[in-house]
Parts: C-alpha cells; sequence; structure tokens
C-alpha cells in the first residue's frame, strides 16, 4: 500500500450491521449470529443519539476527494447510511443516490433528515450487478468481521461498473470483537492490504489515516481506504 497521509476528520461509527458475523478467530455460527443482532440492538437502542452526534459532523474533505472520482450525475450507493449525512450531501451535489442501512430505526431517521427513499438492507443482501458508479461505505462495514470481508468487498464490486470506485474506513488498529454493544474490525494498512489480496477484482487506488474530531475521542484514528474495480 501507498504510504498514508494524516488528515483531521471523522466519519463517526455510522450504521448497524449489516451481516450475520463469524469472527476471525473461528466464532460459532451461534455466536456470530448473537454479535450481529447485538449490534443491531445497539443501533435500535440508540437511533436517535447515533443519528444526532454523526449528522452534523464536518467531513466535506473526504467527500469531496470521493466525490472528484465521479463523472457529474453518477450514482452512489451509500451503504451504510446511518443519519443519511452523506446521502444527502451526495444529492445536493447533483449524484443519483441510493440509500441503505441494516437498521430499521435509522432508515426512518435518514429518510426524514434527506428527503431521499431508504431502503432497509443487510449487507449480504446485496445482489445489484453494475449498478453504481461508487459506493460509500463510510464507517459501516467496519462491523463485518474479517473472515467475512472478502467476499462482501466482492459483492461490492460486482455492484460496480467497470472502473467504478469504493470509498471504506475502519478503525485503525489490529484485532476484531464486540465492544461497548457493537462488533467492530480494526485493520492497519498492512492488515487491510493483506485481506485485499483475497479480492483480485479491486486494487487500492488510495489511502489515509485520519484522526477523529469528535470532543473526547481525539485519540481515536481511522484507515480510509479508496479501492477501484479492475477487469480480471
Amino acid at each position: 500500500m501507498a504510504k498514508a497521509g494524516t488528515q483531521k476528520t471523522a466519519g463517526g461509527d455510522r450504521r448497524a450491521t449489516g451481516s450475520g458475523v463469524a469472527a476471525a478467530d473461528g466464532c460459532s455460527a451461534e455466536n456470530a449470529h448473537a454479535a450481529a443482532g447485538a449490534t443491531l440492538a445497539y443501533y435500535a437502542a440508540n437511533a436517535e443519539a447515533f443519528a444526532s452526534s454523526t449528522a452534523s459532523i464536518e467531513f466535506s474533505a473526504v467527500q469531496e476527494r470521493f466525490e472528484a472520482l465521479l463523472e457529474p450525475g453518477a450514482r452512489v450507493l451509500d451503504f451504510g447510511c446511518g443519519s443519511g449525512r452523506d446521502a444527502k450531501r451526495f444529492a445536493e451535489a447533483g449524484f443519483a443516490v441510493d440509500a441503505v442501512d441494516g437498521s430499521p430505526e435509522l432508515c426512518r431517521i435518514a429518510a426524514e433528515f434527506t428527503g431521499l427513499p431508504v431502503r432497509c438492507m443487510r449487507f449480504e443482501e446485496l445482489s445489484a450487478v453494475a449498478e453504481y458508479d461508487g459506493i460509500w461505505a463510510c464507517s459501516s462495514i467496519l462491523h463485518v468481521p474479517s473472515a467475512q470481508l472478502p467476499a462482501l468487498l466482492t459483492s461490492m464490486a460486482v455492484a460496480l461498473r467497470d472502473d467504478g470506485v469504493i470509498y471504506t474506513s475502519f478503525k485503525y488498529g489490529e484485532g476484531e470483537g464486540m465492544r461497548h454493544g457493537r462488533y467492530f474490525s480494526d485493520f492497519t494498512e498492512e492488515t487491510f492490504a493483506r485481506l485485499l489480496d483475497q479480492v483480485p477484482v479491486l486494487r487500492e487506488e488510495d489511502h489515509w489515516v485520519s484522526a477523529d474530531v469528535r470532543p473526547g475521542r481525539e485519540d481515536e484514528r481511522w484507515l480510509n481506504v479508496i479501492l477501484r474495480k479492475v477487469r480480471v
């Protein structure tokens, strides 16, 4: 991977898990299902507070970086839209936006906030083929266990048109598991590069490490990645 830059941005953990989870350490299917349920339950119980804490986060530098890779009017999937902050921004910028989330509560909030239809869909339900020019997965697929991410990233690539792009982000670090009611998979540049080796249809175009600017969370860092679909 290219040398990472540093940029002070924070997307916030944005959505409920959309996948039945099975941790990389080989946790049982039963435990994996329980972890997914717990993450969804967290967002059900905290949807209003979560949305209000993330909807107004200043994230234009990263949004602009993603938009610069798209043609005017491009079709974008906000894959785990959370509060709807980014879907709203992209729609106002003239892109054709599909917004989805795994949490019915967040879907309702996002639809009200954006004025867009927001579909309740779990990650593994993605079945689109060559429909999107870009997929925005900001602080969303970090709730999927690392063992399942290659298959999910492949499905995301299938949903892209040729040369389409993906933006995604993860908490910076190593390890995975339940933390404060939600499942997280963390990555460094090196661990994500090894994961991406399992997804030959995608290549990394850029990555950088950002600091979280939310009050009280300044020590948290994020790995931001832009991927591009390639012909194989």
